[in-house]
């Protein structure tokens, strides 16, 4: 996705909570958020965001005009549509890049002067929060960028006679299938690039595939193939061993799930795990298994992305 024209229309601050900000001609961004305003800290909500567009539909319907930073905002941006944003996307400026860590917040009501102030307060519904990446200057009046987050997918086939052209390789495609199927429907469609890798049953080969992965900063790699009890079978090690943790439980119900009506799921000896904030998944060979495996590992995919990226997406 190509990055969005943004513009930055007011930079608000507050030394106090729950009161509307005061317009500023610049601020300086340090790793906890905008120096001096009191949302600035350790946590994920260090700087808030509203689009103009929420705000101009706001005057509109409420027939009164609204003062930057009377709803709490510390960044008025004219160019994207926040409503449509997604967590990690980010706000990129000449010295400032913001990440998106939270839409939205819990409302107050009458508790908060906002509210009291102006009847009503958009940045429970259409506000945005980030974290700071990169600190600096913020002025009114800058240009940046937009950018959505995209998520980069490697999926690599282990199987020796896919690999010297026996057969064509079923399974690898049939997951790039279902995630493309899946990211489309999500969040107005969750930009997604998958490359599929082909290897032979090569221990070395997989294990040097996962590490150009996080290299690249890959978000996940699915495995297919190499998960029996077959003597070149060996991608659960390789995987287990590559991970900083290993999430068991979701390989557990998925053998659970199909192992009722199909006594030889249970001989399967996928895992799951993450290395860093990559999700490593290995599964069975077979198209019919990479349909049952992905169906279940995709409820909770994007929780997982969240979580080790330091986010409560609850």
């Amino acid at each position: 996705m190509p990055p969005m024209p943004i513009r930055i229309n007011s930079v608000n601050t507050s030394p106090q909570r729950g009161t509307a900000k005061t317009p500023q001609a610049e601020a300086t961004v340090d790793a906890r958020g905008i120096v001096g305003d009191a949302h600035a800290g350790d946590w994920h909500r260090q700087v808030s965001v509203l689009a103009q567009e929420s705000i101009d539909r706001f005057v509109r319907e409420a027939a009164r005009p609204v003062r930057p930073g009377e709803f709490g905002e510390n960044l008025i941006i004219e160019g994207a549509d926040l409503t449509a944003a997604g967590l990690l996307d980010r706000l990129r400026f000449e010295q400032v890049e913001l990440e998106l860590t939270q839409k939205g917040k819990a409302c107050h009501g009458d508790g908060c002067a906002i509210f009291r102030e102006a009847g009503r307060c958009i940045m429970p519904t259409e506000g945005v929060f980030c974290r700071v990446i990169r600190g600096g200057r913020l002025r009114c009046g800058e240009q940046g960028q937009y950018l959505q987050k995209v998520l980069h997918v490697r999926v690599v086939t282990l199987s020796d006679r896919a690999a010297a052209g026996v057969y064509a390789d079923r399974s690898g495609p049939r997951i790039r299938e279902l995630l493309a199927e899946h990211f489309s429907n999500v969040h107005a469609g969750r930009p997604i690039e998958v490359r599929n890798v082909l290897l032979s049953d090569d221990p070395a080969g997989l294990q040097a595939e996962l590490a150009a992965a996080r290299l690249a900063g890959d978000d996940a790699v699915f495995t297919t193939g190499g998960t029996g009890l077959g003597p070149r079978d060996g991608t659960p090690e390789v995987v287990a061993a590559f991970c900083d943790k290993l999430v068991p439980g979701i390989m557990e119900h998925v053998r659970q799930k199909f192992g009722r009506d199909n006594p030889r799921a249970l001989l399967s000896r996928s895992v799951a795990g993450v290395a860093g904030t990559m999700q490593i998944y290995a599964l069975p060979g077979s198209v019919r298994a990479v349909e049952e495996y992905m169906g279940e590992i995709l409820t909770t995919f994007e929780h997982v992305l969240y979580t080790v990226h330091g986010l409560d997406a609850h």
